[in-house]
């Protein structure tokens, strides 16, 4: 159950399905003035042509973003073959390959290259920054961009269907699990470059991030019919703040422990940790709720991050009423 941020807004993870168009800071936007929450950040940028799953993470659940951003994320890519593109994807100036229009054979066999570590060149048109510039405001301008290749992970890559119905131009809709950072319109670039015959990214949807799912989304329409209720509407469909971190060790802590992690004092819980030593444990107060995050060392907590509150001070007493 998500619950109110002393900091002005609601707590918890807002898990969005992104229509192509809007870029994740519009989504961002968007959510921060229907919830009436100053603190929203996301999980991932999404291009602006691209859909899918967009975690967003409102009030406390922004100090747990970090601990979801190297999570494996999936996509449906739809790779368009026999030209390339200035963006790499649908957007850009388009010039015809050199070579033939492959075969699906042939696309199988390349995707299977593709699988394992790689050294990937991001595109040109991207937000990477060069000396303190944007690549792309680079690239705009026809300023030489030069990109250093950056380690990444393609875990799978498998061909889900073939659209030859332009045999000059044949269509791939490729099923990708890849390593965080992984910019799927270089994956397709560099697909058509090794089967010579140039290749873009023409649609793309993210399916998966970390443990999110498109099918468990929130689509725009919901957003913004919940969203006719106020923040209490917002706060009907966002899940806790922890949501998405259910394969990290979790801890149950009492009420003085939570006090002693909140004063940053190494504590040995009552209730024996079922891992001992770990880097990342959840600290869970009486409320069901995240007090911390800790790092478990032989049994013990150590504080990390607090996200508990103090408890409020007790009202004070009212004077005595003077006597004659």
């Amino acid at each position: 159950m998500s619950r109110r941020d002393r900091s002005g807004g609601l707590d918890g993870v807002l898990v969005v399905a992104k229509p192509s168009g809007p870029t994740s800071h519009d989504v961002v936007d968007l959510v921060r003035r229907l919830s009436s929450t100053r603190r929203v950040g996301h999980g991932g940028t999404l291009d602006p042509f691209a859909a899918g799953v967009l975690p967003l993470f409102l009030g406390r659940a922004t100090r747990l973003a970090e601990y979801h951003l190297g999570g494996t994320k999936r996509y449906r890519a739809t790779v368009c073959f026999g030209e390339t593109s200035t963006t790499d994807d649908i957007d850009g100036e388009r010039t015809p390959g050199e070579a033939e229009a492959p075969s699906r054979g042939a696309v199988v066999a390349a995707l299977a290259a593709f699988v394992g570590p790689q050294r990937q060149v991001p595109p040109q048109y991207s937000a990477v920054q060069i000396e303190g510039r944007r690549a792309y405001q680079m690239a705009r301008r026809g300023e030489a961009v030069e990109l250093a290749p950056r380690d990444v992970v393609i875990h799978e890559a498998a061909l889900v269907e073939w659209d030859e119905t332009d045999p000059a131009r044949p269509i791939a809709i490729v099923d990708i699990a890849c390593s965080a950072g992984t910019y799927i319109r270089a994956l397709a670039r560099d697909l058509g470059e090794r089967l010579g015959c140039g290749a873009y990214l023409g649609a793309l949807v993210r399916t998966a991030s970390g443990g999110f799912r498109l099918e468990d989304a929130v689509s725009y329409e919901s957003l913004r019919a919940q969203a006719a209720d106020g923040p209490a509407g917002i706060a009907r469909i966002l899940r806790p703040i922890d949501a998405g971190l259910e394969d990290l060790p979790h801890a149950t802590v009492t009420a003085d422990e939570v006090r002693r992690l909140r004063e940053g004092l190494i504590t040995a819980p009552k209730t024996p940790l079922d891992v001992r030593d770990a880097p990342l444990v959840l600290a869970m107060g009486p409320d069901g709720r995240v007090a911390a995050v800790c790092r478990a060392v032989a049994g013990a907590l150590h504080p990390h991050k607090v996200l508990a509150d103090a408890p409020a001070p007790p009202p004070e007493a009212a004077p005595a009423a003077a006597t004659a």
